[in-house]
């Protein structure tokens, strides 16, 4: 059995279902011709509207984004943004980084403060269980068609892209999306090679609670073995990402509540004083990837089809969600929906986007191996170098504007609106 349609989007998590919910509401393609493809619809799925939902995603889930204010005004063009449940975005007003040899906001360290900034805040936590159902929702209230299938093949040429899944059914269409995740199968289809390094580290994920209160502060000493973030949650906890390496990650992950919580209290300084573990601990490994190229005729990545960055400033789904703010900008500068799958469109998105996506991978690998070096020289020119950074207004400045989406080549989409 074939269907006609005009874009099938693989990988229905926040990337994907923005990515669907966007081209809908630009009029980039009408209702019932965005196909939104995925193994976990059914999983996924909300039950009902968000207002009835909220009172089941409590408390957190124990992965959590630090969006930033362009992902949030893309969140709020696809509807997303306000259907939200308010327990479960907490916006955060200062972050703190530190360097194991100096002392949270004081010698060899850096504080930035929304009110420096005249923004709000500098960002938000939320909820990721509850962010990939609001998009999801928001995709199929936009008239997106979900599909719950696996991957069979994909067959992209100058006129068209024919998409089989694993039940038979085909899909032909104008243009097919790749937004399903590091292993992208649709990528290793296309024929797209990837590059890039493991760090042979892993990040450990928990939620904290501190003797001391967050303050609505993200704090993150950069240690040695790998940064130790603290991400503030509205309860008053606090979510960790933990760097470690492979070796010991199998080390804590093997201790016990006790004494996992006071490894992490040793590794934080005691910034937030005791602390106490309020979930499992769960890990992920951590790795530089970037595909050689991001667009194919009839094709195009987004997300981490496209790129994967270290996790020590949170950004990953944040550059993920400009890749569609972009994608979707270029389709409609070449005509909109008559441009759909439009090479020359194509291109442009691949030239705006992997230059800034491989200037923000190549700056987070640098300062990753900037404070894991132990080398004392290294370690005093990084302290002194954060209170300069911290001395400086102009390059301070710049740079909050930079983890906010604000400052750069970012997509128009995302310009000039309240969050």
């Amino acid at each position: 059995m074939s269907r006609e349609i005009d874009v099938v989007i693989v990988g229905a998590g926040p990337v994907g279902s923005v990515m669907a919910a966007l081209l809908l509401a630009r009029k980039l393609a009408a209702p019932g011709r965005v196909a939104l493809v995925s193994t976990l619809i059914s999983a996924a799925a909300p039950a009902g509207p968000a207002g009835d939902a909220a009172s089941a995603w409590l408390p957190w889930d124990l992965r959590v984004f630090a969006l930033s204010r362009a992902s949030q005004r893309l969140l709020r063009l696809c509807g997303v943004w306000d259907s939200l449940p308010s327990d479960l975005v907490y916006p955060y007003e200062r972050m703190c980084v530190w360097d194991e040899s100096g002392v949270p906001q004081g010698r060899g360290s850096l504080t930035f403060d929304c009110a420096e900034l005249g923004e709000p805040d500098l960002g938000a936590i939320v909820d990721g269980r509850a962010l990939q159902e609001e998009c999801m929702r928001a995709a199929g209230a936009a008239g997106a068609v979900m599909v719950e299938a696996a991957l069979e093949s994909v067959e992209a040429t100058e006129r068209g892209v024919r998409i089989a899944l694993h039940d038979g059914r085909r899909l032909d269409a104008r243009l097919v999306i790749a937004a399903d995740g590091t292993g992208s199968k649709t990528r290793e289809l296309l024929g797209v090679a990837t590059a890039g390094h493991t760090y042979h580290q892993d990040a450990l994920v928990a939620h904290v609670r501190t003797a001391e209160p967050h303050r609505r502060t993200a704090w993150q000493r950069f240690l040695s073995t790998g940064p130790l973030a603290f991400l503030p949650l509205s309860d008053g906890r606090s979510s960790i990402v933990w760097s470690v390496t492979r070796q010991e990650s199998v080390r804590l992950r093997a201790l016990d509540p006790r004494e996992f919580a006071e490894a992490v209290l040793a590794a934080s300084g005691g910034v937030l004083g005791d602390i106490e573990l309020t979930t499992p601990v769960a890990s992920f490994p951590i790795h530089l990837q970037y595909a050689l190229d991001y667009v194919r005729p009839r094709a195009a990545l987004v997300g981490d089809a496209a790129h994967v960055v270290h996790p020590l400033a949170g950004q990953g789904l944040n550059l993920g969600l400009l890749d569609c703010a972009s994608l979707a900008e270029s389709l409609g500068e070449a005509g909109g929906a008559g441009a759909l799958g439009d090479y020359g469109a194509l291109r442009r998105y691949e030239r705006r986007r992997k230059s800034e996506n491989l200037l923000t991978a190549a700056a987070l690998d640098g300062l990753e191996r900037l404070f894991s070096s132990s080398n004392p020289g290294i370690a005093r020119l990084r302290s002194a170098g954060l209170g300069a950074v911290g001395s400086l207004p102009f390059v301070k400045r710049r740079l909050a504007r930079r983890a906010l989406g604000i400052y750069g080549d970012v997509p128009e989409l995302v310009k000039g609106q309240s969050a």
